[in-house]
């Protein structure tokens, strides 16, 4: 679903800027960053605990470009989300990440 600074500022009764000032404050991050971590979070444990593609993923959590998911994921991740992935289920500590 979109996403509406202005909608999600008119329902809690404040302007954008406002809401925008008191989420950095509260998370120290945009509302926008936030909804990428989320996103690329959620991506992440689908791919892992499910066994979805990468792609799938991707349209899943609501990005319209698997290659513009990719490069965020690695931003975010630090590595492609194929040799991440790899990398938790070779991991010992899976429970804890899944």
């Amino acid at each position: 679903e979109r996403f509406s600074i202005e909608r999600l500022a008119t329902e809690v009764g404040m302007s954008p800027s406002s809401l925008h000032e008191h989420f950095r404050a509260v998370t120290a991050m945009t509302p926008l960053q936030f909804q990428k971590q989320l996103r690329l979070q959620d991506a992440r444990s689908l791919m892992l605990v499910q066994n979805i593609d990468v792609t799938t993923a991707a349209f899943q959590v609501g990005y319209e470009s698997s290659s513009q998911f990719s490069r965020e994921y690695r931003r975010h991740f630090g590595e492609s989300p194929a040799r991440d992935i790899a990398r938790l289920r070779a991991s010992p500590d899976l429970a804890v990440v899944a």
